[in-house]
């Protein structure tokens, strides 16, 4: 199993976004998904810029795969995912149909992203013939599913979203810019001074949502550190860290440490599950992987 870095999904500065990617560079990471996913008025980076990042990454030793957005509402948001398309040099991850179709016409290898529905194996044996090298899978599905999915083994590959914030709706509305009474259109990218999302509580103030543009974000942050090993048992190519920040790098390493660790005892494992999950971390969940609702925490 391979550790697999998602797009960033904030607005985040140019200069902080190459400085993250500098780290990342240097990271044990394998494969980064670069580009912006979320709202194509973040104009932060260009399409040049990420070429740019692509190629240094791409010199750094790691795989670079290029993520389209997860809405698309514009003629200039297609033309913009046709560039991605014509890259001539990388995957891209299709995040909507639009991007499958395109790759499939261009005859490039694509990964479908979790925000396409995927539900049973036959939609991806169809997709993989539309050239799918790997699909990864929805976020509120469960190991049930994806065990039931995955066998037999497919052909394609398959990945998991293993930690992170976890993107629950798109929207043609931006929350963000509706809570400080700016229109969508004259946004001034206020989203930029939430480089982690705008938190949403409830009436008693529990964390309840994270806004972030016209993305919505679960409050709490998957953690499911103490899968892997169930996870490279399974056969899962790829377990996927979503970062908030530069310091989320440390969970690639551990990750990768415990990848790279032999077998562990149930005692060990339930350390690592208290480390992985429980400790310091109240706002951590994992419900989805365990078939209960995805802001729970459980035990394996």
């Amino acid at each position: 199993m391979k550790i697999s870095l998602a797009p960033i999904h904030y607005c985040w500065s140019k200069a902080d976004t190459e400085h993250f990617y500098n780290q990342v560079a240097q990271s044990k990471v394998d494969t980064v998904y670069l580009g912006e996913t979320v709202c194509s008025r973040r104009r932060e980076l260009k399409f040049k810029d990420y070429l740019a990042i692509a190629h240094q990454l791409s010199d750094a030793g790691k795989n670079v795969v290029l993520s389209t957005m997860a809405l698309i509402e514009a003629q200039s948001e297609l033309t913009e995912l046709k560039r991605y398309v014509d890259n001539g040099q990388w995957q891209i991850e299709a995040n909507d149909m639009a991007g499958v179709q395109l790759a499939s016409q261009a005859k490039l290898g694509f990964v479908c992203g979790p925000t396409i529905n995927n539900y049973n194996r036959a939609s991806l044996e169809l997709l993989h013939k539309q050239g799918m090298t790997r699909f990864v899978m929805p976020y509120e599905l469960s190991k049930a599913w994806l065990d039931n999915v995955m066998t037999p083994k497919p052909a394609f590959e398959v990945e998991v979203f293993g930690f992170g914030h976890i993107p629950l709706a798109h929207s043609a509305r931006c929350f963000t810019a509706k809570h400080f009474n700016l229109n969508k259109d004259n946004c001034q990218t206020i989203c930029q001074q939430h480089p982690k999302g705008l938190l949403v509580q409830t009436q008693d103030n529990q964390p309840l949502l994270r806004l972030n543009g016209i993305q919505t974000q679960s409050a709490r942050c998957i953690n499911l550190l103490s899968e892997l090993d169930d996870m490279k048992q399974m056969g899962i190519d790829y377990w996927r860290l979503s970062a908030r920040s530069i310091d989320d790098l440390v969970i690639a390493e551990q990750a990768f440490e415990q990848l790279a660790a032999p077998a562990i005892s149930k005692a060990d494992e339930l350390q690592s599950h208290e480390l992985g999950i429980n400790q310091n971390t109240q706002l951590d969940c994992n419900g989805y992987w365990f078939g209960q609702a995805g802001m729970t925490s459980q035990t394996s």
